[in-house]
């Protein structure tokens, strides 16, 4: 990986070894804690999105037409999208359990437990992707309740980096978050979803010390600042 920012919410960018850019969960214009210098990429390469809701989606369709992205989601969500004017040759869809080769990148879609809509219309389930690139494997949960599926995936994808929800209010909280990181046994944890509205009230510090007990110091937690580059603390 040549970089790894957390753009604030649950929107990373990553940048891979031959230099393309993968944008999770495109929320920018509107997110408060998006530094401006990020509010409208002009390098995106691959989308992905966990769900259909505003704070993870928003941004998707201007950005797709913008950079000519590829744009990854479930069925459902992924029709929406093409009604809404996403170009039919950038669209990616899939299904949990399924693997896409995007060439730079193989994407598994996950299962999450929470909800989806685009534009208040049923957009399928939620989902989580784990990311397989650069030798590897990165685990984004996306909107999710602590759920035994999390022991499974550990088993089976060992991720090296698992990102998860910490928020609490629509998403599990600091606690749950850091049994969900015990139960799958990544080398590192990244806290999102926290902090861009007063009711998540998650605290990464409180997680943080909470992998460390549940853990016995196995998992690191990695607190990044919005649009900080922190690849060089996961390598």
């Amino acid at each position: 990986m040549k970089s790894f920012r957390w753009l604030g919410h649950s929107t990373f960018i990553i940048t891979t070894d031959s230099g393309k850019h993968v944008l999770i969960d495109p929320f920018l214009e509107g997110n408060p804690v998006t530094p401006e210098s990020w509010k409208s990429p002009s390098e995106v390469d691959m989308m992905l999105l966990t769900h259909g809701h505003d704070d993870h989606a928003a941004d998707t369709i201007p950005l797709a037409k913008k950079t000519g992205a590829r744009v990854v989601s479930i069925v459902e969500l992924s029709a929406l999208l093409k009604q809404d004017g996403l170009p039919e040759d950038q669209a990616v869809e899939m299904n949990k359990g399924g693997t896409v080769d995007l060439g730079d990148l193989k994407v598994t879609m996950t299962s999450a437990n929470h909800s989806s809509s685009w534009k208040g219309k049923y957009a399928g389930d939620p989902a989580g992707f784990i990311l397989h690139l650069d030798g590897i494997r990165i685990y984004h949960a996306g909107d999710t309740n602590i759920m035994s599926d999390f022991e499974v995936y550990g088993r089976i994808y060992r991720p090296d980096i698992a990102i998860l929800p910490i928020g609490d209010h629509y998403t599990m909280g600091h606690e749950e978050a850091a049994h969900a990181a015990a139960m799958l046994g990544s080398r590192y944890a990244i806290p999102m979803h926290y902090g861009t509205m007063p009711v998540l009230t998650g605290s990464p510090h409180t997680f943080r010390e909470l992998v460390e007990k549940h853990t016995g110091g196995k998992t690191k937690v990695i607190i990044p600042e919005p649009g900080q580059d922190f690849a060089n603390m996961v390598s």
